[in-house]
């Protein structure tokens, strides 16, 4: 679909894009704050229900792989339709389980599921090639917003009305959303034509192909694996002395990071005017400046609020700068240049998630946060190595 094409949109196709990816991608986190709930419910020893999360993970990372190339291949509506569809079933189930092994599976498929959300991102990038940076913001920043707000969502009507019902509800969610976007989501046809294992090793090429998408899948490896590590430890840092916060008020600071995903964005309109060199400079030295911050002021409570706020503007503004960067190498291969990056950048999250716990258990939030600061200033040079104004177009290089 070209550029002129957009001028055919319904104006509220992108925000409903937006929302229908972060009541989708919530999913994989709603077990995070429920999880004692539902030991309880089946029974569940503490270990065995924490595997729970990793199960919804594992769903997650299979179907970046093995499903978001797809969109590339076969319609994407109808491919977003099913994976819903399928979706909703899933969690209609999930309210009803009564055996751990029950829950095991079904966070499996919702993981597997939820990665529609990864296919209406680049699906959103080939509907406006003029304002591509800005839409695929817009996009992301629905998608963050499921996952930061996620939490406290599932926290609250869990202690309203149980566990349960977090998974009827956003059920009842999944449904309404496939339903508006079957009525305004257009059809874009697919522009690869050959098997699905051709698809697979057309994907793994890409790699190769495009010296661009290797930089910005490392830049998206680092920033993501900070922000997941700041986050496993802040928990930690709130709980312990002398700050001895609850968990309902560690819960409120996700909110903190909500109000930078929805800033992020503005960036995007950077990376439509050519400036995403300048934009990634910005975004990367926020991260490392509130790292900063945070090893300055480790007890300040205004000092955490300013990092927070801005730690998540520059991760998610590197997102959203990549984004901009990758789907401008090739208009006919979105969801398999999408797969590549998606892929590389939530393996980055389990790293940073890894590093993080194990700098907890050396040296607690000095020693973590010094593992950030590396990892910040890894990203800055992957920036800084960087041409600006890179052709957009094949490259051999390393």
């Amino acid at each position: 679909m070209e550029a002129t094409q957009t001028n055919r949109l319904h104006p509220a196709i992108i925000p409903l894009m937006a929302v229908a990816a972060g009541v989708t991608v919530a999913n994989i986190y709603y077990n995070q704050p429920i999880l004692k709930d539902i030991g309880v419910s089946v029974h569940a020893s503490g270990s065995e229900i924490g595997k729970v999360a990793m199960f919804a993970q594992l769903g997650y990372g299979l179907g970046m792989f093995f499903l978001i190339p797809l969109g590339d291949k076969v319609n994407r509506k109808r491919l977003i339709l099913l994976l819903s569809t399928l979706l909703m079933l899933t969690l209609t189930g999930f309210s009803f389980a009564t055996r751990l092994y029950q829950v095991y599976a079904l966070s499996l498929f919702v993981g597997l599921f939820a990665t529609s959300a990864q296919i209406l991102m680049p699906m959103a990038a080939t509907l406006d090639n003029v304002n591509r940076g800005k839409t695929v913001g817009k996009v992301f920043s629905g998608i963050l917003v499921g996952i930061l707000g996620a939490r406290v969502i599932s926290g609250l009507i869990a202690g309203w009305l149980g566990w349960r019902f977090v998974y009827g509800i956003s059920a009842g969610m999944v449904l309404i959303t496939a339903v508006l976007l079957k009525l305004y989501l257009p059809n874009v046809p697919p522009k690869f034509k050959g098997n699905y294992l051709g698809l697979l090793r057309s994907a793994l090429s890409l790699v190769g192909e495009f010296k661009i998408l290797r930089q910005a899948a490392l830049l998206g490896f680092f920033t993501f694996g900070i922000f997941c590590s700041f986050w496993t430890t802040l928990t930690f840092h709130l709980s312990n002395a002398p700050l001895h916060f609850s968990a309902s008020t560690i819960g409120l600071f996700g909110l903190i990071a909500i109000g930078g995903a929805l800033v992020a964005p503005w960036f995007g309109k950077l990376a439509d005017k050519g400036n995403t060199h300048r934009s990634l400079l910005i975004s990367v030295a926020m991260i490392i400046g509130s790292v900063v911050l945070l090893k300055l002021f480790p007890y300040s409570v205004a000092a955490l609020v300013v990092a927070i706020f801005f730690l998540d503007i520059g991760v998610q503004a590197t997102q959203i700068t990549n984004f901009a960067r990758i789907y401008a190498l090739d208009e006919h291969a979105h969801s398999r240049l999408n797969t590549i990056y998606m892929t590389t950048y939530f393996i980055g999250g389990s790293a940073g998630t890894y590093f993080g716990l194990l700098c907890w258990r050396i040296g607690e939030w000095n020693l973590s946060t010094w593992q950030m600061l590396l990892w910040g200033i890894i990203a800055i040079v992957i920036v800084m190595v960087s041409k600006p104004g890179a052709p957009q177009h094949p490259e051999g290089e390393v």
